[in-house]
Parts: structure tokens; C-alpha cells; sequence
């Protein structure tokens, strides 16, 4: 039977991540990429340059690109504070939608992206963390019992900057950080900006899928407030369960970037059970275990990632394909999820003071 082919559009161009999010789609054999719209040509054109799309196939109006391509699927890349809004905008012409992470910039906006969406369709909210091999295995033991039940999380999380890298890790010179900052998305405190809400849902988010989708009862988060700019560089949350405490922290201004030289501390998580604990590091080929049984630190390989589990559009498009619902991460459970922790730590940094979930 022939498979059938996925017509795919890139709108938005707000996160750089639309670049790599394309390429799969590119590389992906049952998918074609039928068009991109932004409203600045400038930022397509890497894309364009790249050969992903053809430039006859780049539109400065989305409804232009939406009715003259009618995609199966769109992938949006906003800036934080426009998720809801690009949602509302594409979600009536019917395709299914990934958005690139956050989910959203408070838990409100992400009820009214749910509802947005006509019956039949997929809302997937896209963590690239999910297909980082060492984060895969851990979920793979904790799901096997290996460490027995989940009691405690720490992810710490971040970059150099958000400036410091385009699509594909592209780096950039100070020069070029320095003249985009001013511009950028990232560090304006209206669209979304700051570490804390660019970072944290990484934490938050996988931290529920360790833990089978539990919820804290409340939240703690202090950021810092640096001189000259409207948002923050670093945060430290604590979330209180039933169970025991979780932190997250977010960092821009890391020493070095993860997915070249690790930092320290290094980016990533450490689990802990009642019957041992795993750390697992960002692009790491292994994950180091402690059991009751085998208390001695021990690393256990972690493979790399096969079919459909290698990247976002692979995953998406066999979910589709086989008729079946999300799993981890970028199902809207456990998002929802890992916005209500968000949103609990943006109050509790504004009031300074804990913030209880609602029952």
C-alpha cells in the first residue's frame, strides 16, 4: 500500500527552532514542505537558502500560504506570548499543529489552544528534549521500576543565551548578540521573554512524565533581576508533591553550550527513587544508575534513538499515520501539566511567596 505523503508548512519564524523543525520535514520521506509565511522575508530566507523550500513557496501573509498550499500539518514557532493567538489564527483552516516550546505563556492561553482546535485534529506541543537519547533511557528504566517510585527530580537547564545560536546550532559572534538583543523576543517581558519561561516547561514538563503525570501541591520560584534588562537570566523553582520535592533551575549564561562543552553544573536531570537514582545529562550516550541491589554508581548505555522516536516530525507523522494519541511530553496532558507548574512559578516569583495549585 502506498504510504501517503504529509504536506507540511513552517509559519512563524519568531524561534529559530523553525529551521531545524523544517529540515526533518525535509529529510522526512513521507513529507513535503509546501511552504513557509513570515512577516519579515529576511527570516525565511536561510530556509529558502538551504533549499527546504522553494522561494516561490515563501509568503508574507499566512493565509496566503495556508490557502494557496492547504498543509496537512503546520508547525509554529512564535514568540512565547503569541502561541494562543497563532493557534486561534491557523487552527480554522484544519491542519493538525505543532507549536515549538513553551507551551504557552500562562495556562490560560493553553486551554484556549486546546479549544481552538476543531475535533479530529492534533495540538502537539514540541520539548526537543524528549528525543535526547539519555533522557529516552530514563524514562525507559523508571518506566521498568528500575529505581522503584519517583520521588524527587532536579533539572537544571539552559545555554549560553538564547542569541548565541540560530537553527542547525549555528553560532554567532557577540557582535551579532549584541545588535539582536535589543530586537529580540527573548528579552522583551510582553511577548514572553526570559529564562525562566523559555527553560522552565523543559523541567516541569519531563519531570511530570518521570513521575506518571503527578501534580505538585505547590510552587516556590525566585529569579534574578539584572541590571539594564526586563526579564530574567536565572530561576530556581521548588515544587512540592505529596511525595517529596522537585527543583528546577534555568540558566542563560551558561559557560559553555551543552550540546557543544557541558557546563557546570551540567545541563540535565537527576532522578530519584525509592529503590535507587539516575542522572541522566543532556546529549550524553549513557545514563549513570544506583539500585539498592548495585549501589555503586554504574553507567548504562543509552542507544541512539530509533524510528519514530528520532525527532518531532517523525513522531508526529507516525501518530498520525497509525491513528494513535500522543505519548510523554508533547501530549497535551502532560504539558498542561508542566504549564500549571510554569505558571504556579511566574506567580510565586511576582508575589514572592509560594503558590498553591488548584485542587
Amino acid at each position: 500500500m502506498k504510504q501517503r505523503t504529509w504536506k507540511i508548512a513552517g509559519i512563524n519564524f519568531d524561534h529559530f527552532h523553525m529551521g531545524d523543525l523544517l529540515r526533518y520535514a525535509h529529510e522526512h520521506p513521507q513529507a513535503e514542505v509546501v511552504g513557509v509565511s513570515d512577516e519579515q522575508p529576511a527570516r525565511m530566507e536561510e530556509v529558502v537558502r538551504k533549499g527546504l523550500v522553494p522561494r516561490d513557496r515563501a509568503f508574507t501573509d499566512y493565509r496566503a500560504c495556508l490557502e494557496q498550499t492547504k498543509p496537512d500539518v503546520v508547525i509554529l514557532c512564535p514568540a512565547a506570548s503569541k502561541h494562543g493567538e497563532w493557534v486561534k489564527k491557523v487552527a480554522p483552516y484544519g491542519p493538525h499543529i505543532m507549536v515549538e516550546k513553551p507551551f504557552a505563556a500562562s495556562l490560560k492561553e493553553a486551554d484556549a489552544m486546546i479549544a481552538a482546535m476543531p475535533k479530529g485534529r492534533t495540538l502537539m506541543i514540541n520539548w526537543p528534549l524528549q528525543w535526547v537519547r539519555s533522557h529516552l533511557k530514563a524514562f525507559e528504566l523508571v518506566n521498568a521500576g528500575a529505581i522503584g517510585e519517583v520521588t524527587n527530580v532536579w533539572h537544571f537547564g539552559g545555554n549560553r543565551g538564547p542569541l548565541w545560536h540560530g537553527a542547525d546550532k549555528d553560532v554567532k559572534t557577540p557582535e551579532q548578540v549584541a545588535k539582536e538583543k535589543p530586537q529580540s523576543w527573548f528579552y522583551q517581558q510582553a511577548r514572553g521573554g526570559g529564562s525562566l519561561l523559555d527553560y522552565l516547561g523543559y523541567g516541569t514538563t519531563l519531570c511530570t512524565w518521570y513521575q506518571g503525570g503527578k501534580r505538585p501541591l505547590e510552587v516556590t520560584a525566585t529569579v534574578d533581576e539584572p541590571a539594564g534588562l526586563e526579564v530574567d537570566e536565572h530561576s530556581i523553582v521548588v515544587a512540592r508533591y505529596a511525595h517529596g520535592l522537585s527543583k528546577f533551575e534555568t540558566r542563560w549564561g551558561t559557560f559553555t553550550d551543552p550540546w557543544t562543552i557541558q557546563p557546570q553544573p551540567k545541563c540535565g536531570f537527576v532522578i530519584a527513587g525509592t529503590e535507587g537514582t539516575i542522572s541522566n545529562y543532556d546529549y550524553d550516550d549513557f545514563v549513570t544508575v544506583q539500585t539498592r541491589k548495585r549501589p555503586l554508581p554504574h553507567q548504562i548505555a543509552a542507544p541512539a534513538t530509533k524510528a519514530p522516536h528520532q525527532n518531532p516530525v517523525q513522531y508526529l507523522l507516525h501518530c498520525l499515520d497509525a491513528g494513535k494519541a500522543l505519548e510523554g511530553p508533547v501530549s497535551l496532558r502532560i504539558s498542561r501539566i508542566g504549564q500549571e507548574i510554569v505558571d504556579a512559578a511566574v506567580r510565586s516569583a511576582r508575589l514572592k511567596r509560594a503558590v498553591k495549585l488548584a485542587a
